[in-house]
């Protein structure tokens, strides 16, 4: 039998967040679960209960986890080139994990190290470059509210399956009722997939929020 410390030196903060977060990704979010968690770490189910409380609790460690690894922008970097390596950071990391997305659905994001290398250095950089801090907490919201919604409505690690999706219920539709929907399914399906549809639409918001100069 294990000694209790040695269970507590495998269920880490840290460790939980990388096994929730493999469970995620390699068996769906309807898998994740304080047993099948413990089952990862050779632990008790009770000593991943203390560790997070409850799921809200293990899906704020899995937030902090990846937020850690969001880029620190050298100071002096232009404002707009700033912004946009911010923002397709989360949404990289973001895409890379949706399982996450599902379970957190509209939950707020406030852990320490999201506000510590997201929120707050894009804030001070927008006042610095000129913004007040209603503008800059606007044009942050809007970008923020974009990635998110970006990465959450299609699973961008399996386009293929989305695409066929969509092309099945685009095949459905009634020509006469849907002319455009179903007369351009060979120039809309491309884009429900495409990166570029975000990161052309993060430029836009950049641009439109750009202090004067």
């Amino acid at each position: 039998m294990p000694r209790r410390s040695d269970a507590l030196d495998r269920a880490t903060p840290e460790a939980i967040a990388v096994a929730a977060l493999r469970i995620l990704d390699e068996e769906g979010p309807q898998r994740l679960s304080f047993r099948t968690l413990a089952e990862r770490l050779d632990v008790s189910h009770a000593t991943v209960q203390r560790r997070c409380t409850d799921l809200a609790g293990l899906l704020d460690l899995c937030t902090e986890h990846l937020a850690a690894r969001l880029p620190d922008i050298p100071a002096g970097t232009d404002w707009a080139e700033a912004t946009e390596q911010r923002f397709r950071a989360l949404y990289d990391l973001l895409v890379a994990h949706p399982g996450l997305l599902v379970l957190r659905g509209g939950r707020p994001w406030l852990g320490r190290q999201l506000l510590a290398r997201l929120v707050e250095p894009a804030l001070a950089d927008s006042v610095a470059a000129g913004l007040t801090v209603t503008e800059a907490i606007t044009a942050y919201r809007r970008m923020y509210l974009l990635t998110l919604g970006s990465a959450a409505f299609v699973d961008h690690r399996e386009p293929e399956r989305a695409t066929a999706a969509s092309r099945t219920a685009l095949a459905a539709l009634d020509p006469e009722e849907f002319p455009v929907l179903s007369g351009g399914t060979a120039e809309i399906l491309p884009a429900l997939t495409d990166h570029e549809v975000y990161h052309g639409a993060l430029r836009q918001l950049i641009e439109a929020a750009r202090p004067a100069t």
